[in-house]
Protein backbone atom coordinates (compact mmCIF):
# COMPACT_ATOMS: atom_id res chain seq x y z
CA UNK A 1 0.00 0.00 0.00
CA UNK A 2 1.72 3.76 -1.19
CA UNK A 3 2.22 5.83 1.71
CA UNK A 4 1.14 9.11 1.18
CA UNK A 5 4.48 10.48 0.94
CA UNK A 6 4.54 8.29 -1.82
CA UNK A 7 1.48 9.49 -3.97
CA UNK A 8 3.26 13.54 -3.82
CA UNK A 9 3.83 14.53 -7.29
CA UNK A 10 7.11 13.16 -8.35
CA UNK A 11 8.64 17.01 -9.05
CA UNK A 12 7.70 17.66 -5.04
CA UNK A 13 9.59 14.31 -4.16
CA UNK A 14 12.66 15.61 -6.26
CA UNK A 15 12.53 19.30 -4.40
CA UNK A 16 12.00 17.39 -1.09
CA UNK A 17 15.18 15.67 -1.43
CA UNK A 18 16.82 18.29 -2.91
CA UNK A 19 15.62 20.14 -0.04
CA UNK A 20 16.78 18.02 2.69
CA UNK A 21 20.56 17.61 1.05
CA UNK A 22 20.95 21.89 1.21
CA UNK A 23 19.98 21.41 5.22
CA UNK A 24 22.06 18.97 5.82
CA UNK A 25 25.17 20.56 4.28
CA UNK A 26 25.48 18.20 1.65
CA UNK A 27 25.20 21.66 -0.73
CA UNK A 28 25.78 24.65 1.14
CA UNK A 29 25.56 28.78 0.15
CA UNK A 30 26.25 28.85 -3.51
CA UNK A 31 26.68 25.65 -5.00
CA UNK A 32 25.15 24.49 -7.84
CA UNK A 33 22.58 22.48 -7.50
CA UNK A 34 21.67 19.00 -9.82
CA UNK A 35 20.08 20.48 -13.09
CA UNK A 36 17.52 19.57 -15.44
CA UNK A 37 19.58 16.56 -17.18
CA UNK A 38 20.88 15.30 -13.60
CA UNK A 39 17.59 15.01 -11.95
CA UNK A 40 16.37 13.48 -15.13
CA UNK A 41 19.08 10.76 -15.20
CA UNK A 42 18.75 10.56 -11.31
CA UNK A 43 15.29 10.35 -11.13
CA UNK A 44 14.29 8.77 -14.18
CA UNK A 45 11.64 11.71 -14.81
CA UNK A 46 10.64 14.04 -17.76
CA UNK A 47 12.44 17.55 -18.48
CA UNK A 48 9.44 19.39 -16.95
CA UNK A 49 9.33 17.36 -13.50
CA UNK A 50 13.23 18.26 -13.56
CA UNK A 51 12.27 21.74 -14.18
CA UNK A 52 9.52 22.20 -11.66
CA UNK A 53 11.40 20.61 -9.09
CA UNK A 54 13.88 23.50 -9.36
CA UNK A 55 10.96 25.65 -9.62
CA UNK A 56 9.74 24.61 -5.80
CA UNK A 57 13.16 25.33 -4.35
CA UNK A 58 13.16 28.78 -6.18
CA UNK A 59 9.89 30.09 -5.11
CA UNK A 60 10.81 29.10 -1.44
CA UNK A 61 13.61 31.37 -1.48
CA UNK A 62 16.23 28.41 -1.05
CA UNK A 63 17.63 28.83 -4.60
CA UNK A 64 18.16 31.25 -7.50
CA UNK A 65 18.66 31.09 -11.41
CA UNK A 66 21.68 32.16 -12.48
CA UNK A 67 21.40 32.80 -16.59
CA UNK A 68 23.37 30.35 -18.34
CA UNK A 69 24.93 28.96 -15.01
CA UNK A 70 22.27 26.78 -13.60
CA UNK A 71 20.80 26.97 -10.15
CA UNK A 72 22.52 27.74 -7.03
CA UNK A 73 21.72 27.37 -3.27
CA UNK A 74 21.34 30.77 -2.67
CA UNK A 75 23.99 31.99 -0.57
CA UNK A 76 22.59 35.71 1.57
CA UNK A 77 22.57 34.52 4.98
CA UNK A 78 18.86 35.29 6.32
CA UNK A 79 18.48 38.30 9.13
CA UNK A 80 17.20 36.62 12.64
CA UNK A 81 15.02 39.83 13.71
CA UNK A 82 14.97 40.09 17.04
CA UNK A 83 11.09 42.13 17.37
CA UNK A 84 11.57 42.41 21.16
CA UNK A 85 15.51 42.90 21.81
CA UNK A 86 15.85 45.13 18.87
CA UNK A 87 13.08 47.76 20.67
CA UNK A 88 14.88 47.78 24.07
CA UNK A 89 16.01 51.09 25.32
CA UNK A 90 19.20 50.00 25.50
CA UNK A 91 19.97 50.37 21.53
CA UNK A 92 18.67 53.39 20.40
CA UNK A 93 18.70 55.04 23.85
CA UNK A 94 22.57 54.50 23.63
CA UNK A 95 22.78 55.58 20.29
CA UNK A 96 22.41 52.47 18.39
CA UNK A 97 20.57 51.73 15.69
CA UNK A 98 17.67 49.15 16.14
CA UNK A 99 19.52 46.98 13.07
CA UNK A 100 22.31 46.18 15.30
CA UNK A 101 20.82 44.12 17.23
CA UNK A 102 20.16 41.91 14.13
CA UNK A 103 22.94 42.00 12.21
CA UNK A 104 26.46 42.35 13.84
CA UNK A 105 28.55 42.90 12.10
CA UNK A 106 27.21 42.68 8.52
CA UNK A 107 27.05 45.54 6.20
CA UNK A 108 24.10 47.49 6.60
CA UNK A 109 23.25 50.44 3.97
CA UNK A 110 19.74 52.87 4.02
CA UNK A 111 19.36 54.26 0.19
CA UNK A 112 16.34 55.94 -1.37
CA UNK A 113 15.74 58.03 1.46
CA UNK A 114 13.20 60.46 1.20
CA UNK A 115 11.40 62.84 4.13
CA UNK A 116 8.01 65.12 3.20
CA UNK A 117 5.36 66.64 4.97
CA UNK A 118 1.91 65.04 3.96
CA UNK A 119 -1.63 64.69 4.74
CA UNK A 120 -1.44 61.18 6.23
CA UNK A 121 -4.07 58.32 4.53
CA UNK A 122 -7.16 57.77 6.51
CA UNK A 123 -6.14 54.80 8.76
CA UNK A 124 -2.44 56.21 8.97
CA UNK A 125 -4.56 59.45 11.06
CA UNK A 126 -7.25 57.23 12.77
CA UNK A 127 -4.33 55.37 14.18
CA UNK A 128 -2.28 58.77 14.91
CA UNK A 129 -5.26 60.35 16.48
CA UNK A 130 -4.46 62.87 13.90
CA UNK A 131 -7.48 65.78 13.17
CA UNK A 132 -8.62 66.00 9.60
CA UNK A 133 -6.27 67.28 7.06
CA UNK A 134 -3.41 67.33 9.97
CA UNK A 135 -0.28 66.70 7.83
CA UNK A 136 2.79 64.26 9.20
CA UNK A 137 6.14 64.12 8.18
CA UNK A 138 6.87 60.94 6.29
CA UNK A 139 10.09 59.16 6.22
CA UNK A 140 10.28 56.20 3.17
CA UNK A 141 13.73 54.55 2.95
CA UNK A 142 15.17 50.90 1.22
CA UNK A 143 17.64 49.01 3.74
CA UNK A 144 19.92 46.97 1.85
CA UNK A 145 22.05 44.09 3.53
CA UNK A 146 25.14 42.58 2.02
CA UNK A 147 24.25 44.23 -1.40
CA UNK A 148 20.68 42.99 -0.76
CA UNK A 149 17.60 44.90 -0.90
CA UNK A 150 16.00 43.49 2.28
CA UNK A 151 12.96 46.15 3.36
CA UNK A 152 11.50 49.00 2.45
CA UNK A 153 10.03 51.26 5.46
CA UNK A 154 7.61 53.91 5.71
CA UNK A 155 7.25 56.07 8.76
CA UNK A 156 4.71 58.60 9.70
CA UNK A 157 5.02 61.06 12.43
CA UNK A 158 2.65 63.93 13.87
CA UNK A 159 4.09 66.91 12.09
CA UNK A 160 3.80 69.12 14.90
CA UNK A 161 6.04 67.28 17.10
CA UNK A 162 9.09 66.79 14.94
CA UNK A 163 8.99 69.89 13.00
CA UNK A 164 12.09 71.69 13.04
CA UNK A 165 13.84 68.77 14.28
CA UNK A 166 16.61 66.48 12.68
CA UNK A 167 13.86 63.37 12.22
CA UNK A 168 12.99 65.47 9.18
CA UNK A 169 16.23 65.26 8.13
CA UNK A 170 17.60 62.13 5.99
CA UNK A 171 19.90 61.48 8.69
CA UNK A 172 18.42 61.44 12.19
CA UNK A 173 21.72 61.01 14.01
CA UNK A 174 22.55 58.34 16.72
CA UNK A 175 19.86 56.26 17.75
CA UNK A 176 17.48 57.22 14.96
CA UNK A 177 14.13 58.64 15.32
CA UNK A 178 13.58 57.18 18.82
CA UNK A 179 16.28 58.88 20.19
CA UNK A 180 15.12 61.74 18.28
CA UNK A 181 11.65 61.72 19.87
CA UNK A 182 13.21 61.58 23.62
CA UNK A 183 15.01 64.42 23.26
CA UNK A 184 11.55 66.14 22.29
CA UNK A 185 9.68 64.47 25.01
CA UNK A 186 7.92 61.78 23.10
CA UNK A 187 10.22 58.49 24.57
CA UNK A 188 8.46 55.52 23.00
CA UNK A 189 8.07 53.09 26.09
CA UNK A 190 5.58 50.80 24.19
CA UNK A 191 5.57 49.45 21.37
CA UNK A 192 3.01 47.10 19.15
CA UNK A 193 3.84 45.24 15.89
CA UNK A 194 1.27 43.53 13.02
CA UNK A 195 2.38 40.85 10.94
CA UNK A 196 0.99 39.79 7.80
CA UNK A 197 1.59 38.43 4.81
CA UNK A 198 0.44 38.21 0.98
CA UNK A 199 2.39 38.60 -2.09
CA UNK A 200 4.20 41.49 -3.51
CA UNK A 201 3.38 43.94 -5.75
CA UNK A 202 5.72 44.74 -8.83
CA UNK A 203 6.95 47.90 -7.62
CA UNK A 204 7.80 45.41 -4.27
CA UNK A 205 9.82 42.68 -6.81
CA UNK A 206 11.77 45.34 -8.62
CA UNK A 207 13.07 47.56 -5.02
CA UNK A 208 13.82 44.33 -3.50
CA UNK A 209 15.31 42.53 -6.41
CA UNK A 210 13.21 39.39 -5.23
CA UNK A 211 12.28 35.98 -7.01
CA UNK A 212 9.66 35.52 -8.52
CA UNK A 213 6.88 33.31 -6.42
CA UNK A 214 8.25 34.99 -3.42
CA UNK A 215 6.21 36.28 -0.75
CA UNK A 216 6.30 39.93 1.54
CA UNK A 217 5.99 40.12 5.18
CA UNK A 218 4.00 43.32 6.20
CA UNK A 219 4.76 44.59 9.90
CA UNK A 220 2.98 47.95 11.02
CA UNK A 221 4.76 49.30 14.16
CA UNK A 222 3.21 51.94 16.69
CA UNK A 223 5.33 53.46 18.77
CA UNK A 224 3.67 54.40 21.82
CA UNK A 225 4.66 57.11 24.47
CA UNK A 226 4.34 56.62 28.47
CA UNK A 227 0.80 58.33 28.37
CA UNK A 228 -0.55 55.80 25.65
CA UNK A 229 -0.06 58.84 22.71
CA UNK A 230 0.89 56.86 19.36
CA UNK A 231 3.66 59.13 18.02
CA UNK A 232 5.35 57.33 15.10
CA UNK A 233 3.70 54.49 12.22
CA UNK A 234 6.26 52.04 11.07
CA UNK A 235 4.50 50.43 7.48
CA UNK A 236 7.42 48.04 6.47
CA UNK A 237 7.67 45.59 4.14
CA UNK A 238 10.11 42.60 4.06
CA UNK A 239 11.59 40.10 1.21
CA UNK A 240 10.24 37.05 3.69
CA UNK A 241 12.87 34.43 2.23
CA UNK A 242 15.11 37.22 3.34
CA UNK A 243 14.12 37.08 7.36
CA UNK A 244 13.66 34.62 10.20
CA UNK A 245 11.12 36.33 13.00
CA UNK A 246 12.12 35.49 16.61
CA UNK A 247 9.98 36.44 19.39
CA UNK A 248 11.85 35.77 22.92
CA UNK A 249 9.60 36.83 26.07
CA UNK A 250 8.15 35.47 29.32
CA UNK A 251 5.01 33.69 30.06
CA UNK A 252 2.98 36.09 32.12
CA UNK A 253 1.84 35.43 35.67
CA UNK A 254 -0.11 32.24 35.72
CA UNK A 255 -3.93 33.02 36.22
CA UNK A 256 -5.83 31.20 38.64
CA UNK A 257 -8.80 29.38 37.85
CA UNK A 258 -11.89 31.17 40.28
CA UNK A 259 -13.07 29.23 43.06
CA UNK A 260 -16.65 30.86 42.81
Amino acid sequence: MATTDDRRPKYQRIADSLREAIQSGEYGPGDRLPGENDLMATYGVARMTARQALSVLRDEGVAEARKGAGVFVRAFRPIRRRSIERLARDQWGNGRSIWSADIESRALEVDRITVSEETAPERISAALNLADEEMTCVRRRRFVLDGKPVLLATSYLPLPLVAGSAITQEDTGPGGTYARLAELGYEPVHFREEIRSRMPSKDETTQLSMAAGTPVILICRTAFTDEGRPVEINEMTLDAASYVLEYDFDAGPKTMPSNG
